[in-house]
């Protein structure tokens, strides 16, 4: 099993498209979500995605499994899904020699732009491009099961950039 070590940022503007290397759709739901643990369901353009991610103790590493499942099935299971879903555009942005994730949330999430760095080790240093903003990793309101629950509309208001 993988062991994810990611870090999560606002974004403080959306000049990061400009040097975007591809983008892709992105829905997703949650069948299970307790204690840290999530079995999560996703569709990326016309593939289909089923996710296991064990809880985080450092708020930056925590056990993954993700494999492709067929578009069929992904597409069922969102019927086992709790809380509807979420729904972002997803931008493959490089930097130095790693990629940045960048998500533009739509839908209740409107206005929430987040990056996301995958790293081999949590100390692990990496360019900061000038359109990254304020860390948010650990932050439990930036995880995307809690963004079911409490959609950024909600609390906006909130957040500095």
């Amino acid at each position: 099993m993988h062991i994810e070590t990611e870090r999560k940022f606002l974004v403080r503007d959306l000049s990061f498209k400009d040097l975007a290397v591809t983008s892709y759709e992105i829905k997703q739901g949650y069948i299970a979500h307790d204690g840290g643990n999530t079995v999560r369901v996703r569709i990326r353009d016309k593939q289909g995605f089923l996710t296991i991610k064990g809880p985080s103790v450092d708020g930056i590493s925590r056990h993954e499994w993700e494999r492709e499942i067929p578009l069929e099935d992904a597409q069922e299971l969102f019927l086992l899904c709790r809380g509807g879903s979420i729904e972002k555009t997803r931008y493959i942005v490089p930097s130095g020699k790693r990629f940045f994730e960048v998500d533009v949330f739509y839908g209740d999430n409107e206005g929430l732009v987040m990056a996301e760095i995958e790293l081999e080790r949590p100390d692990e240093p990496f360019e900061r491009p000038a359109w990254l903003g304020r860390e948010v990793t650990g932050d439990r309101r930036f995880y995307n099961s809690h963004l079911l629950k409490n959609p950024f509309k909600s609390w906006r208001e909130d957040i500095e950039k």
